[in-house]
Formats: structure tokens, C-alpha cells, sequence
């Protein structure tokens, strides 16, 4: 009885030190604190933030063609993708690419299933928002040129 009482104290005392070890350590260590909004993370290569569309280099265009591969293959059913082809053009291009944030699990399904790896993770950590609904029905489309604004320009010019 005495001897598993000592036991048990000689134990508690380890696991104090091991604790106190733990503590102290921290405390030493150089704080990882950031002050953000001045200041922002490095993230890391691997990091996924909601999908974006990936732009032809040479025109800026998104390099989707809407198969609708993605939408179709989201689990979360949270991406709407449309599209016609432009005159002259040989692929469709989309016309309406939007997001459900609200909804999107991260899976990265999309991204694995685009024939032409037209969808990537962007690096977007901090967003923020006063309503539910700006993140409910993001336009991927709106960050990138689109052949159906300079066809429209084109037409208003010649019309």
C-alpha cells in the first residue's frame, strides 16, 4: 500500500518535470506571432485555398474549355460552369464559372479531374467578407480576360 503511494508520487513528479520541460522550452522560443494585416504568412507549396482557373500565358484567357468535368465530378456539387464557342474559335469557352464557397470541402477532386489542367489551388488565405453571399457565388472568371468581351468590342465597333 505504502509502495505504489510512493510509486505513485515518484510518477506524478516525472510527469510534473516532463510538463514543466515542455513549458519552459516554449517559453524560450522565438514567438510566431504575425501581425497580419501588415504582415503575412510564407505559406507552404502544397497549400490549397479555393480552386482558381489557370490562364493561357500567351492571352490570358482561361485555358477551360467547360466540359463541365469538374462540376460533375464535385462531391459537394458546388461549381457551375457554362459555356459557348467563340466565333472563330476551334473549343468552347466558358462563359459563367462559379464557385459555392459555402460549400467547397477543399477535396481537390476538380483539380485532379480537368483534362487540361485548367483549375489550380490559389494561395488566398485571408478572406473575409461581410456576407455569406460573397463567398456563396464567386465569379472565377472575373480575374481573367475573356474572348467573349473583346468579340463584343469588336462587334460594338464594326455596328
Amino acid at each position: 500500500m505504502i509502495t505504489s503511494y510512493v510509486h505513485e508520487i515518484v510518477r506524478g513528479t516525472g510527469s510534473l518535470l516532463a510538463g514543466m520541460k515542455v513549458t519552459i522550452k516554449a517559453m524560450l522560443s522565438r514567438t510566431q506571432t504575425v501581425q497580419w494585416p501588415r504582415q503575412y504568412l510564407t505559406l507552404p507549396q502544397r497549400f490549397r485555398g479555393h480552386i482558381q482557373l489557370v490562364p493561357v500565358e500567351s492571352t490570358g484567357y482561361p485555358k477551360c474549355f467547360a466540359c463541365g468535368n469538374c462540376a460533375r465530378t464535385c462531391p459537394s456539387k458546388c461549381i457551375t460552369v457554362k459555356g459557348k464557342k467563340p466565333e472563330g474559335a476551334k473549343k468552347k469557352s466558358p462563359t459563367t464559372f462559379l464557385l459555392d464557397f459555402t460549400k467547397c470541402s477543399l477535396c481537390g477532386l476538380c483539380v485532379e479531374s480537368c483534362p487540361v489542367s485548367a483549375l489550380g489551388f490559389s494561395k488566398d488565405y485571408a478572406m473575409a467578407g461581410p456576407s455569406r453571399q460573397d463567398f456563396a457565388e464567386m465569379d472565377l472568371l472575373s480575374s481573367l480576360a475573356s474572348p467573349f468581351s473583346t468579340q463584343a468590342s469588336k462587334e460594338k465597333d464594326h455596328g
